[in-house]
């Protein structure tokens, strides 16, 4: 499982530009591409070959200032609860105020550990006042500026240091490894029970897997997946917590643990901004994705209505529109063999290797048929390209220019492989590098 890390503290401390330091997305406030503001409190981070997820809870904290301490309690709490480390950001400008002694009170008594972050320590001398946050009791204090970075390197290298990289799940490789991801009562868990079903001893829990979410393995259909069951460990006790916040927490655990992630949308509301940030997370994951319109029998069906349903969707999801869509019900149990051999498909998609001469085979013609745009008067010519080892399909193309590339150009190759070979519901990555 991935290891995640989130960022808790009042208002106005820091913590979204230190988001934005760390996971290097200066610009990425709003993603242009189609309008939609993709998860913008989410990232990866990478730090000396090391990857871990980063959360910015300040993103989900709602209400006035009166009920905003109130909801920074509450988030401090499924923080602690959720995420594998916390990074607690005080202000050096302005010392330790009530809330923070508060927040440090819970953080004491919980069993995570914690790194006191100083921000704002600009300078030699705010560094040296960041000494009184040691009044906190929460051990070393780290002093930074997330505004010029300073001291952010030694902040990463304890974070690597305090994550544990090697709670690893022994799962069968070469078995698909399935999440059903969704926002709040949109069907999960009737999904999940329509599969999995009274049918018990269909199903095996796996040993040796890791405490936060649930492996389950089982052959139904004569399709063999594991399903990674994040709702299944609810804690009984406050479910009315900041219910967004908490199921974001949950649904990055599942995704980081699957091969193909499942979005459940309700088909009486379509596809709305918090299913868009759940897409989002996927593809910065680089996770297989289907899509499944729940409760398709609730709807009114004209001639064509799934198939304009269909491109409503995908006109949300571009430029990344080569996804399934399956349309059914869990309730009914309709199509949810088609939706188990779809995601077995998309598994497939995804470990899927071409030939580096069969690339080439396809590619040169379209390429000298089709060279890439000019730059400045530069004329860039591709050499060949290939498919790198990685776990996700990524292809290498080599150029003299790499940097003059457009990045349309490369959409135009990412469509043409596409549309040659199947990648459907499968971020592809293209890459151009030096020859």
């Amino acid at each position: 499982m991935g290891n995640v890390v989130a960022i808790i503290g009042r208002p106005n401390v820091g913590k979204s530009t230190l988001f934005n330091r760390l996971t290097e997305t200066r610009q990425a406030i709003v993603d242009e591409m189609s309008g939609v503001t993709r998860d913008r409190h989410y990232g990866k981070v990478n730090w000396i070959g090391k990857d871990f997820s980063l959360i910015d809870t300040g993103g989900y904290i709602q209400g006035s200032d009166d009920v905003f301490e109130e909801e920074i309690r509450k988030q401090v709490k499924i923080a602690i609860n959720e995420a594998d480390l916390l990074l607690f950001m005080v202000d050096v400008k302005e010392g330790a105020t009530p809330l923070d002694e508060e927040v440090a009170n819970i953080l004491r008594r919980c069993k995570k550990e914690v790194l006191l972050v100083a921000n704002k320590a600009d300078n030699g001398a705010r560094s040296a006042q960041a000494g009184e946050f040691y009044s906190l009791g929460l051990g070393e204090v780290y002093p930074i500026s997330s505004v010029n970075g300073s001291g952010t390197g030694e902040l990463l290298d304890k974070i690597i240091e305090s994550l544990n990289f090697d709670d690893v799940v022994e799962v069968d490789e070469d078995v698909p490894k399935v999440s059903i991801i969704g926002k709040p009562n949109v069907g999960k868990s009737s999904l999940i029970n329509s599969l999995i079903g009274e049918d018990r001893n269909i199903v095996t829990s796996i040993a040796g897997t890791t405490r936060d979410t649930l492996h389950v393995r089982y052959k139904l259909f004569g399709n063999d997946v594991i399903l990674v069951d994040t709702a299944g460990i609810r804690k009984k006790a406050k479910v009315n917590e900041d219910i967004e916040f908490y199921s974001v927490m949950r649904s990055i655990k599942a995704i980081e643990g699957s091969d193909v992630c499942i979005i459940v949308v309700d088909a009486t509301l379509g596809m709305e901004a918090q299913d868009m940030s759940i897409f989002g997370m996927i593809e910065k994951n680089k996770k297989g994705v289907v899509i499944f319109v729940n409760k398709w029998d609730l709807v009114e069906k004209s001639t064509n209505t799934m198939k304009e349903f269909e491109e409503l969707i995908k006109e949300r999801l571009a430029p990344f529109t080569d996804v399934p869509v399956v349309f059914g019900s869990a309730l009914n149990k309709q199509r949810l063999i088609k939706l188990l051999e779809v995601v077995k498909q998309v598994y497939e998609n995804k470990t899927k290797k071409i030939g580096t001469s069969e690339l080439n085979n396809f590619f040169q013609p379209l390429m000298e048929a089709y060279p890439p745009p000019s730059q400045k008067g530069k004329y860039i010519q591709i050499k060949y390209v290939t498919q790198l080892p990685t776990k996700t399909p990524s292809f290498a193309f080599f150029c003299n220019l790499p940097q003059y590339v457009q990045a349309s150009y490369a959409r135009f190759l990412e469509n043409k492989l596409r549309e040659k070979y199947d990648f459907t519901g499968i971020p592809v990555q293209i890459f151009f590098r030096k020859k």
